[in-house]
Order: C-alpha cells, then structure tokens, then sequence
C-alpha cells in the first residue's frame, strides 16, 4: 500500500472512529478524541466532561468501546484511557453540543451563537467561529456564521492549530447542523515573529599581556 493510500484509509479511520464515539458517548458530552498508532498498539485517549460515563460500572463501558474499536474499525490492541475537559469553553465538541441543546430547549440560534462566542473568547481563545444550518428562516436551507478574532483558513496554523467540532439537532423544521472552530490562547498568531537573542561570545585573551 502507498503512502498516500495509507495516510487516506488512516484518516478515514479516525473520522469513523469519532463520529461512533460521539453518537456512543452523548450523556458523557464527548470532547474529541486523540489517536495514535504505535509499534505495541493503538492509544486512543477519549475526552468527556463526565469521564465516569465513559468508564461506566466496573469498566464495562470502557471494555464494551475497546472492543468495538477492535472487532469493527480494526484497530491492533487499543489501550484506551479517558480525561476529562479541563476548559468546556475553549472544546469545540462541548461548545457545538451546548448550542444544540439551547437550540433544542427553543432558544433563538442567533442569540445562542452569540453568547457561545462570548464564553470562548472570555476563556482566551484568539479566536471562533461559529456557523449554523438549516432550514433557519424560511423552507430553504440556508447557513450563518458568526466569528470573532483569529481563525487561519489555510496552511500550517489552520490544520495544526485551529480545533474543530461539530454537532446537530433535530427540530419540528428539520435538522440543524452546527460548526465550531476554536484558535486555542497557546496558538501562534501568523503575523508573529520572534527574534532570537545573539548568543553572548566570551572574549577571547581577556588579559593584557604583560612585559617582561
């Protein structure tokens, strides 16, 4: 298999992997996932804002999803482990699932949106946006955004930097789908620049010579 073939059925893994953790782990409040792939196994990390969920009675739940990895997605001895979201405001998966849940419970998208960002930003992120679609105003499916800061849209600061999550809702109108993008506070901005300082060099014969 070629590089790029594999490095594609990887990624395509990893995004199945994700959306079976996020429908499995909803009463958790799922906060992403980080995968990697090392010569003894696979280590997948799960982050949930209720991480007991994730464990469930006697590590039945943890077991049952170590399984699945294993017996449907192919995944070489997963050790899995679970941490909890230190922030929610600057998870992008817990921020989506919040708006979702408010919009739900009826409250206005617009205004959602707006007090999503604020929470994000007061918790320091240079950075969010948030777009949300559906069937908003009218019959027609249409999408809004809604940014403030910082949010790179291409090259090295928006694949490595910039996190994502999604989520969606199900309303009388149809289906409401909802994006969040975060520019963490620890992210280098791409207009920074930062000078080194000039390694201090010893001068040499620091002694005068004297005469005989």
């Amino acid at each position: 298999m070629s590089a790029i073939k594999k490095l594609l059925r990887t990624s395509i893994q990893k995004q199945e992997i994700e959306e079976y953790l996020k429908n499995e782990l909803k009463d958790a409040i799922f906060g992403g996932v980080d995968i990697a792939f090392t010569p003894i196994g696979t280590r997948v990390t799960i982050y949930a804002m209720r991480p007991g969920r994730v464990i469930g009675s006697k590590g039945r739940v943890i077991k049952e999803i170590s399984s699945v990895l294993e017996s449907r997605f192919g995944v070489e001895n997963p050790q899995v482990t679970v941490a909890e979201v230190e922030v929610p405001e600057l998870n992008p998966y817990v921020m989506a699932q919040r708006i979702a849940s408010a919009i739900e419970r009826g409250a206005r998208y617009r205004r959602v949106a707006f007090w999503a960002l604020r929470r994000i930003m007061d918790a320091g992120a240079k950075g969010a946006e948030i777009e949300i679609s559906g069937k908003l105003t009218s019959a027609r499916a249409r999408s809004e955004k809604y940014s403030e800061g910082i949010i790179p849209k291409s090259g090295d600061p928006a694949e490595k930097y910039v996190k994502r999550g999604t989520a969606s809702v199900l309303l009388k109108t149809g289906l409401y789908g909802i994006k969040v993008s975060i520019y963490p506070p620890d992210a280098p901005l791409p207009e920074e620049v930062k000078i080194a300082q000039p390694a201090q060099v010893e001068k040499a014969g620091g002694g005068s010579d004297q005469g005989a």
